[in-house]
């Protein structure tokens, strides 16, 4: 069986406090994005983990998508697997690659071997491997509060934009991102601002990982210009970094750019 976990873009992302457990309560909205991994699951004799695409760093042991396999492995006894997954989402990019394959996964697996799992049920389990990851269970706009699972609906749609994403060659760690942001106690009312037309976004919405991220590195921060230079009607970084989006009226092909970026020409 094969499925398709799409990226998402943060509209915003407003860090409020650090709280007691070390994690820091913020404000922002997912939006799930038109750029697709592809995995597979077929049963096996044993469980088995293989990549392709983009190379994944690290121990491929400890991937998401086998953490979500033993999840529902552990509770329903599931038989050995072969997980495939070619990467096409940037890693390291702020667009919860990651956590939509492991999400996905979970949905793919209740599916294959008839478990029966509620939406409710799934975001469960998906709430133990990210903090991000339920949000590929039902994959649909959220205002996204407490340390970014705590979901509410929010109305937005970006069919009538183009979308162009741009990745620069930067791996942008979450504690770097973290380290380098200046919380801000008082919300910005994300939520308010997010309902008016995309075209005040510029003046209203803002990412607060962008101050400090854009200092350590100024070629992420050229991108959001040259967007903004080429036409965009609203840029930012998404999530941590250190992918970059402009939403477009039109079709936009990006002038400046050389070999050391990554651009996605995105139809919403």
């Amino acid at each position: 069986m094969v499925v398709f976990p799409n990226a998402k873009i943060n509209i915003g992302l407003q860090v409020l406090n650090r709280r007691e457990d070390g994690y820091h309560n913020l404000e922002t909205v997912f939006y799930p994005l038109k750029l697709h991994d592809v995995l597979e699951v077929v049963e096996a004799n044993s469980v088995q983990f293989t990549a392709s695409g983009i190379a994944i760093p690290g121990d491929g042991r400890d991937n998401l998508c086998l953490k979500a396999y033993r999840l529902l492995q552990k509770a329903y006894d599931l038989p050995p697997v072969h997980i495939y997954l070619h990467k096409v989402i940037p890693i390291g990019a702020g667009l919860g690659g990651g956590s939509a394959d492991a999400a996905f996964l979970l949905k793919l697996l209740n599916t294959q071997f008839g478990l029966g799992l509620g939406e409710g049920e799934l975001i469960g389990y998906a709430r133990q491997l990210g903090a991000d990851c339920p949000f590929f269970i039902r994959n649909a706009p959220v205002l996204a509060t407490g340390i970014g699972d705590a979901f509410s609906e929010v109305k937005v749609d970006l069919s009538p934009y183009h979308l162009v994403l741009v990745k620069p060659d930067v791996h942008v760690s979450t504690a770097t991102a973290y380290g380098s942001v200046r919380p801000q106690e008082v919300s910005r009312q994300l939520a308010s601002a997010i309902s008016r037309p995309v075209e005040t976004w510029k003046e209203t919405i803002f990412n607060d990982f962008e101050t400090g991220i854009f200092a350590q590195y100024p070629e992420i921060a050229a991108v959001k210009a040259l967007l903004y230079e080429n036409g965009a009607v609203y840029a930012a970084m998404s999530g941590s970094g250190s992918a970059v989006y402009g939403l477009f009226k039109d079709r936009a092909v990006l002038n400046g750019l050389d070999h050391d970026y990554s651009v996605f020409y995105i139809n919403q």
